[in-house]
């Protein structure tokens, strides 16, 4: 082995499975990445007809992957319109930090999210249950941390 490789601490290996319920008002995420990881991944549940606030990220990228159910996106394309995109089945879907995004049920569904860590603030532009923007500390009390 060379100087470069890297060297595993056995003291940070965790076997215990891990998933974390967080409840919303359009539905519920199951968090299945430990908060320590420099990535987030999530499972969406949008009940039908739900949307999750209009809103745009300063510091988080996000993925999406569709697995049940039929869902759209509504973003800002190239010329800053709001569109209305349809997710496909077994297609990926990302936003970029500054883009306005907001996902919305057409039935019961489920999305892979992979992201960025939750960082920085989630500024709500329209939200249906009147929350206010996401920053780290209305995070945690949003997940009872």
């Amino acid at each position: 082995m060379n100087n470069d490789t890297p060297v595993f601490n056995p003291k940070d290996f965790d076997i215990r499975p891990y998933v974390k319920r967080v409840e919303k008002p359009w539905g519920y995420e199951l968090h299945w990445v430990r908060e320590d990881a420099p990535y987030i991944g999530k499972l969406l549940h949008i009940n039908a007809k739900a949307r999750l606030s209009l809103q745009v990220h300063d510091q988080k990228q996000e993925s999406w992957f569709i697995i049940h159910g039929r869902a759209v996106v509504i973003w800002e394309d190239a010329s800053g319109e709001l569109v209305e995109t349809e997710l496909q089945s077994g297609q990926g879907y990302s936003t970029k930090i500054g883009q306005k995004h907001r996902l919305v049920g057409i039935t019961d569904t489920d999305i892979i999210e992979v992201s960025t860590p939750e960082a920085g603030t989630t500024w709500r532009l329209e939200d249906d249950y009147a929350r206010p923007n996401e920053t780290p500390g209305q995070r945690r009390k949003e997940r009872g941390e």
